[in-house]
């Protein structure tokens, strides 16, 4: 397979790493292993730096980055990179409004168009993503989310692709997005060899780990206020769909249909959910057994919590603990962290959370109704 032709598109205002990122994973495929290891070098990708005009661009904090071409110059290109946006999207399709049309007839011409990071609203205020599975950064989602109904969000996803259209979730994972393509069109050996020359870990899976999303979306729904309120407070326990519809003056039927209806998630979804963020938690605080986790969040069965666990954030709990926990110098005689989990908008104490006066009993791996 000959060299591909990437662009990466320079624009004002976005962090430089974004655009930085891919172009030293492309520029280095095929080169920097071979390099370090005395090898003769096969360059994969004929990288090409492009700003809207040719001229340089500033990032927020200062960083100025000089493109070699302008994007009308590029006549052929295999792959677009698109950098990520600024917070302001209206300011930022109108400083950049020559990128939209260029995105189009560059996607029009078989082009691979990826977007990282923010950089996903380029792609979707030119069309590109209309019915389409697509990524941004967790914090944003569900802006974009209002701002695009057409698409398709899966912002716990780090990477998709659909169509020759790829995006990314978070400021680094350009780097997961770049080493996904070169594996994509270059093999799973050249994308580890590029990854253990630059000393960087294979593509992610998940940016859920990584985020810190309300557990339900705001909403008045007073009764479903009371149940959230009670699942907090007894989130260690097994709850009954039953006897809290009850409490509620509710059929059970009716109370899932109006939790879902309010706070976007199923009761027992909702649950687990508030488990797992307790459980980051005090993974974060360092906590060094898995059962003792386990048993303090509601699951007795700590391997059927472990894979609740990564299937929610995309790590082992034991991964996540080594990424996340905090660094030993602080300060040891400090009061403990309160754990601060986010519902419908707002803060609150976990620690309070564990104090309960009641509790009710159902199986722990219930499926049904939850």
């Amino acid at each position: 397979m000959g060299m591909l032709d990437v662009t990466v598109v320079l624009l004002n205002d976005n962090y430089a790493s974004t655009a930085i990122g891919p172009i030293e994973v492309f520029h280095s495929a095929g080169s920097l292993w071979q390099a370090l290891h005395g090898d003769a070098q096969n360059p994969r990708f004929c990288v090409t730096i492009a700003s809207l005009d040719g001229r340089s661009v500033t990032s927020p904090y200062g960083v100025r980055l000089v493109p070699r071409v302008a994007i009308a110059a590029v006549k052929k290109t295999d792959l677009v990179v698109v950098p990520s946006s600024g917070l302001d999207l209206d300011d930022q399709f109108q400083r950049h409004a020559a990128l939209l049309p260029w995105l189009r007839k560059k996607a029009a011409q078989g082009a691979y168009i990826a977007g990282t990071c923010t950089g996903a609203a380029y792609l979707a205020e030119a069309g590109l993503l209309d019915g389409r599975e697509a990524t941004t950064h967790w914090a944003t989602a569900d802006a974009f989310r209002r701002r695009y109904p057409k698409v398709n969000w899966q912002p716990e996803k780090l990477i998709t692709e659909d169509r020759r259209v790829l995006c990314s979730g978070g400021v680094y994972s350009s780097m997961d997005l770049s080493l996904y393509l070169v594996e994509k069109f270059c093999g799973h050996d050249v994308a580890l060899q590029c990854a253990k020359s630059l000393l960087i870990n294979m593509p992610r899976a998940k940016q859920s780990g990584y985020a810190v999303l309300p557990l339900s979306r705001p909403h008045e729904d007073n009764k479903v206020r009371t149940a959230e309120a009670y699942i907090e407070q007894n989130y260690a326990r097994t709850i009954s769909i039953e006897r809290l519809a009850c409490e509620l003056s509710m059929s059970p039927r009716n109370f899932i249909r109006r939790f879902k209806s309010a706070t976007g998630r199923l009761p027992g979804n909702y649950l687990q959910a508030m488990r797992v963020a307790v459980a980051k938690e005090m993974l974060e605080d360092g906590a060094r057994s898995l059962r003792a986790v386990s048993a303090a969040v509601g699951y007795r069965d700590a391997a059927f919590f472990r894979a609740v666990f990564k299937r929610s954030t995309g790590m082992t709990p034991g991964e996540y603990r080594e990424n996340f926990r905090g660094v030993s110098c602080v300060n040891p005689h400090a009061p403990p962290k309160r754990a601060r989990i986010a519902r419908n908008g707002e803060e609150t104490s976990s620690r309070s959370a564990r104090r309960s006066p009641r509790a009710i009993i159902v199986p722990e791996r219930a499926r049904s109704r939850t």
